[in-house]
C-alpha cells in the first residue's frame, strides 16, 4: 500500500510537471505568433505576474518565504539575474522564430555548454563518459541544423534564429554555474532566489522595453483603430503563461524533491517527444527524417549523461554534492521559459 502511494505520488508530480511545461511552450509559441513585435513585453508581463503570484501564495502558506529586499543582496545577485534575463530574452526570440518541434534542436547545445562551463568554473575535467554524452548531444544538434532539401522554405530556420538558440544555450549554461554561489546570498532558498530573479529581471527589462520601442509599438496598437489589433491573444497568453510559469516553478521543485534527478530527466525526455508530436499536430510543423534523428540523438545523449552521473554519485566514496549543472537544472525551471527544459525554465 505504501509502495502504491509513493508510486502514485511520483506519477502525479511527473505528470504535473510535464503538463505545465507543455502548456508553457505551446501557449508561449501561439502568443508570439500572434504578436511577434512584442516579445520582450510578453516576458516582462510574465515576470511581474510571477512576482504577484508569489506574494499571493505567501499569504496562504508559510512555505513561501519571501526575502527582505536589500541593496547588498541585489548587488550580490546581479550577475545571476542579468544572465537569466539575457538568456530568457534569447530563448523567447528563438521560440518566436522557429517551429515548436524544432525548438529543442535549436537549443540543443545546453547540456554540452553547461558541462563545459562547469568544468571551467571548477577547473576540473569531466569523465570520459560525460564527454561521450556531450559529444552525442552535439552530434544531434549538428544533425538538426544541417541543410535539408526536403524542408519547405517557410519551415527552414534562419541563421538568426539559430544564433538566438545558441546564445540562449550559452547563457543557460553560465546561469547554471552561477546558481551555486547565488543560493548562498538567499539562505539557500530556491523560492527566494526565484523571487529575486523575477523581480530583478523585470526591473532590468523595463528600460529596454522603452529603448527597444516596444512600449511605443504597444501604444500605437492600442490608439490606432486602423491597425485593428486583437489584444485578446496577447492578454490571455500572458495570463496563462504567467500562471503556468509559476506552476512550473512548483512542479520543477516537486519533481526534483519527490522523484530523483534521473526520473526527472527521463520525464523531460518524454516531454520532448510529446512536444515534437504536438508541434506537428497543432502548428503543422514539418518533421523530416533528419529532424527525427536529431531529436533522438539529443535525447539519447541526455539520458546517457543522466545515467552516467547517477552511476558516479552511487560510487562508494565520500558523499558528493550535486554538480553545478544539476543545481542549475532546478533554477532553469524557475523561469517562465520553456523548459527546458527549460529543462531547461519563475
Amino acid at each position: 500500500m505504501i509502495l502504491s502511494t509513493e508510486a502514485g505520488k511520483v506519477a502525479g508530480v511527473v505528470s504535473f510537471y510535464m503538463a505545465a511545461a507543455l502548456v508553457m511552450v505551446f501557449v508561449n509559441k501561439a502568443t508570439l505568433v500572434a504578436n511577434p513585435d512584442l516579445p520582450l513585453l510578453f516576458i516582462f508581463n510574465q515576470l511581474v505576474l510571477a512576482v504577484v503570484l508569489l506574494h499571493v501564495s505567501a499569504l496562504f502558506t508559510k512555505r513561501i518565504d519571501l526575502p527582505q529586499l536589500s541593496l547588498k543582496t541585489a548587488r550580490d545577485l546581479f550577475p545571476v539575474v542579468f544572465v537569466n534575463i539575457v538568456g530568457l530574452a534569447f530563448n523567447t526570440l528563438c521560440l518566436r522564430d522557429v517551429e515548436a518541434s524544432f525548438f529543442q534542436i535549436a537549443r540543443g547545445m545546453v547540456l554540452p555548454l553547461t558541462i563545459t562551463a562547469s568544468s571551467l568554473q571548477s577547473r576540473s575535467r569531466p569523465s570520459l563518459l560525460v564527454v561521450l554524452a556531450a559529444t552525442c548531444v552535439t552530434i544531434g544538434f549538428l544533425l538538426g541544423i544541417a541543410p535539408s532539401r526536403n524542408i519547405p522554405a517557410t519551415a527552414k530556420p534562419s541563421g538568426l534564429s539559430l544564433l538566438y538558440g545558441l546564445l540562449s544555450a550559452i547563457f543557460i549554461a553560465v546561469h547554471a554555474v552561477l546558481i551555486k554561489s547565488s543560493l548562498g546570498h538567499v539562505e539557500n532558498s530556491a523560492i527566494q532566489l526565484a523571487y529575486w530573479t523575477n523581480l530583478g529581471s523585470a526591473a532590468m527589462l523595463l528600460p529596454v522595453l522603452v529603448l527597444d520601442g516596444e512600449v511605443a509599438r504597444l501604444h500605437e496598437l492600442v490608439t490606432r483603430p486602423v491597425l485593428a489589433w486583437d489584444w485578446a491573444p496577447f492578454f490571455w497568453g500572458t495570463l496563462v503563461t504567467g500562471v503556468f510559469g509559476y506552476l512550473l516553478c512548483v512542479a520543477g521543485l516537486l519533481s526534483i524533491k519527490v522523484t530523483s534527478p534521473v526520473t526527472h530527466m527521463f520525464s523531460s525526455a518524454v516531454r520532448s517527444v510529446l512536444q515534437t508530436l504536438l508541434g506537428v499536430w497543432i502548428f503543422r510543423d514539418v518533421l523530416t527524417l533528419n529532424r527525427v534523428l536529431s531529436i533522438s540523438t539529443i535525447l539519447l545523449g541526455t539520458i546517457y549523461y543522466t545515467w552516467v552521473k547517477a552511476q558516479e554519485m552511487d560510487k562508494p566514496k565520500a558523499v558528493q554534492e550535486p554538480t553545478d549543472e544539476e543545481k542549475g537544472e532546478v533554477e532553469v525551471m524557475l523561469n517562465p521559459k520553456d523548459e527546458e527544459d527549460n529543462d531547461e525554465k519563475v
